[in-house]
């Protein structure tokens, strides 16, 4: 957003002491980065709920855990020590005190993390562990796949970040530098929407939800497209 327009924007006088901003979407719609770079604009904190379900994932793996145990799997939720950084310039995610920031985006835990995400007693502690520290947080922007309508359905604006299917597979394949084949990315993808669309919707926008498609915008009109989005829930 040039200065001129950030000036002009209700986005720019925001002061509020408690602001939600919550965010939804599929598989590459742009989530993470995009609600990264909202959160500096707006001075929030941000949260990324995907990475709370791939540490876990993580975890459980390295504890050779059996993903088919569903209780053991939501037994190993609870008693997680799991710590993430809600600062959007500095990404930290820990669990049992050891970092795990870069080991959760691997392909193995891409492969396996909807076997957690799917899991509804892992789901509700998660989901308890969020709304904590949105809650903790006076301004704050949180993503996910069920952000809008379960983690923060009050927030004070609420969008679904989406994105056509052949879009949320070259952005997936650039992000990850072109290290995954076509049915690699479509795994990753298309296959764990599938998945975790068993439990939560994230890609029709609930009663109240506003929809921002990035099909044919860059990372920058999507950034400002969600401001747009925000100035105007905020308005109402």
């Amino acid at each position: 957003m040039d200065q001129e327009r950030m000036e002009n924007s209700p986005v720019s006088t925001l002061n509020n002491d408690k602001l939600v901003i919550a965010i939804d979407g599929p598989s590459g719609s742009g989530k993470s980065s995009v609600s990264k770079a909202v959160a500096r604009k707006l001075g929030a904190a941000y949260l990324d709920t995907g990475a709370m379900y791939r540490a876990i994932t993580y975890s459980v793996l390295a504890d050779g855990t059996d993903l088919a145990n569903a209780d053991a799997v939501a037994q190993a939720v609870r008693d997680a020590k799991l710590s993430i950084s809600v600062d959007p310039d500095a990404e930290l995610v820990e669990i049992g005190g050891v970092d795990v920031t870069a080991a959760i985006r691997e392909p193995r835990i891409s492969e396996q993390v909807s076997t957690v995400a799917t899991n509804l007693d892992a789901r509700a502690e998660l989901v308890r562990r969020q709304q904590e520290i949105i809650a903790a947080n006076a301004r704050i922007v949180a993503e996910g796949r069920d952000i809008t309508t379960v983690v923060a359905p009050d927030a004070d604006a609420r969008i679904l970040l989406t994105a056509s299917e052949e879009a949320r597979l070259r952005r997936r394949g650039l992000q990850l530098g072109g290290t995954q084949n076509d049915a690699q990315l479509a795994t990753q993808v298309l296959a764990r929407d599938a998945k975790d669309s068993t439990v939560v919707n994230f890609t029709q926008a609930a009663d109240g939800v506003m929809t921002v498609d990035s099909s044919e915008l860059d990372f920058e009109q999507t950034i400002d497209a969600v401001l747009d989005a925000i100035s105007t829930a905020t308005k109402n």
